[in-house]
């Protein structure tokens, strides 16, 4: 096996907790290289879907994320590769604290997890502003606790003064962990949030290009890249295979099209899926339903993934005609596949603005934050998923829908949940969650397609011979 594809120079950007700048750093890397003539492949551990849309404006690469969680420990290093091929440098920025993983499962789907799947060296991100000498034992403790992680540097963030600095190298000087870089405090840059996190690339293009641009200027001022790119290029070859979507086992005479949202309002999708659709035999055709009055010509297949569409619900709302449209293309029984935003707009209504009514229930922001890693069987059979189909799944959201899960008459649940961990104690034994009707599946779990391909096969397979509604 040849291993050109195998030996791709990489780092992972961590750090001890979060809000210690990882983001900042491992964007503001991926756009220093980018600018110095390098091709970088940016990566992000965890289900994350905002960031990587920022590694994407900083390397003009897709952002791709390697969940062990979701995909399983041995789909990281082929994903990884697949998502590297042709790069010169590929960052991976962590989640959370480094040995911080999916709870009440160990390190599965921390950062320290995919470092070791991946044989990379690890580059510690530690904010640095309430402290001195003891950010040699903070260091020291992160790069003792597992031997088989390989702490090759620390950058130090928000730093106060020349003075904090030198306090800072000086305490350091014994871990044995040598200082890349240091950001001062008075540089920051700073990015916009909201309920969810930052706000997506899409929302923000402009802005959103200047703010890379400054985190790498400050990341080339204050770090230094080339022993960076050294600590990249001491990372072994890996002996995987890259990933590949598999190929439809008969192609179409005729590859139906497959309309995916996007825009602002629809931002969360793993690129994979898009690349899975294609190789099942489909034509994907990208749209945006703030601005677009009618669905792709053709449209035999819909997919709405996650994103913001409370943001925009007055906007939603007002674009009748491709409102009717989706609920036309519901109701002639063609596969829709609705993910959290998605199911958001197939509601009857978000918070009192008409949504596309395929659905017959109301949804409403709440106080509540629904986060976490979920197991899920699909409870019956679907476009999406054959009954009994295990798959792992991750909830990310702010809303309800009312009535719930199989309440709605002619609808079924899409899936059972089941708790995990210390949270099964007490509990019931499974949960039902989601809608099926028709040819619709809408629910809030975001699924990663490439841990499951035959999600994406079944799908392109109802679409086929469909005459567009």
């Amino acid at each position: 096996m040849s291993t050109a594809g195998t030996a791709v120079p990489r780092l992972v950007v961590a750090a001890p907790s979060s809000g210690s700048g990882k983001t900042t750093v491992a964007t503001g890397l991926m756009a220093a290289f980018t600018a110095a003539g390098l091709a970088v492949s940016p990566h992000k551990v965890g289900p994350d879907y905002i960031d990587p849309g920022y590694h994407a404006l900083a390397t003009g690469r897709p952002g791709r994320n390697l969940d062990a969680y979701l995909c399983g420990p041995e789909r990281v290093a082929p994903l990884f590769l697949h998502g590297a091929a042709g790069a010169d440098l590929a960052v991976v920025e962590g989640v959370m604290g480094l040995y911080d993983g999916a709870a009440g499962e160990g390190e599965l789907g921390s950062t320290a997890q995919v470092a070791k799947v991946l044989r990379a060296p690890v580059v510690l991100v530690v904010d640095a502003s309430a402290q001195s000498r003891s950010v040699a034992a903070l260091v020291h403790g992160f790069a003792s606790w597992d031997p088989r992680v390989r702490l090759a540097g620390v950058i130090l963030n928000k730093v106060a003064s020349d003075r904090h600095e030198e306090l800072l190298r000086e305490a350091l000087e014994a871990s044995g962990v040598p200082v890349l870089g240091a950001l001062r405090r008075a540089k920051q840059v700073r990015t916009p949030s909201r309920h969810l996190g930052l706000v997506p690339v899409a929302e923000r293009r402009a802005e959103a290009a200047g703010a890379v641009a400054a985190l790498a200027e400050q990341v080339r001022s204050g770090c230094d890249l080339t022993a960076l790119l050294a600590v990249a290029h001491s990372a072994p070859p890996l002996p995987d295979e890259p990933w590949a979507p598999p190929a439809a086992e008969s192609a179409p005479l005729v590859r139906p099209v497959v309309a995916v949202a996007g825009g602002p309002a629809f931002t969360f999708s793993y690129a994979e899926h898009t690349e899975l659709l294609r190789a099942a035999g489909a034509e994907v055709a990208v749209f945006d339903p703030l601005r677009d009055t009618a669905l792709p010509p053709g449209t035999a297949g819909l997919v709405v993934g996650g994103g913001f569409p409370e943001v925009y619900a007055p906007e939603l709302s007002a674009n009748e005609p491709l409102r009717a449209a989706v609920a036309r293309l519901a109701a002639s029984g063609a596969p829709v596949a609705a993910e959290c935003a998605g199911l958001l707009y197939l509601a009857r209504e978000l918070d009192g603005a008409p949504m596309c009514g395929v659905l017959d229930v109301t949804a409403r922001m709440t106080g509540r934050l629904t986060l976490g890693y979920r197991e899920a069987v699909a409870v019956g059979d679907s476009a999406l998923a054959a009954a009994g189909t295990r798959v792992r799944g991750h909830e990310f959201h702010r809303t309800a829908v009312e009535p719930p899960a199989g309440a709605e008459p002619g609808t079924a649940p899409a899936w059972g949940l089941t708790w995990r961990g210390s949270r099964a104690a007490n509990r019931p034994e499974r949960r039902v969650e989601g809608f099926v009707k028709g040819g619709v599946h809408a629910s809030y779990l975001h699924v990663h397609w490439a841990a499951e391909p035959s999600v994406a096969r079944r799908f392109v397979n109802r679409c086929v011979g469909r005459d567009a509604a």
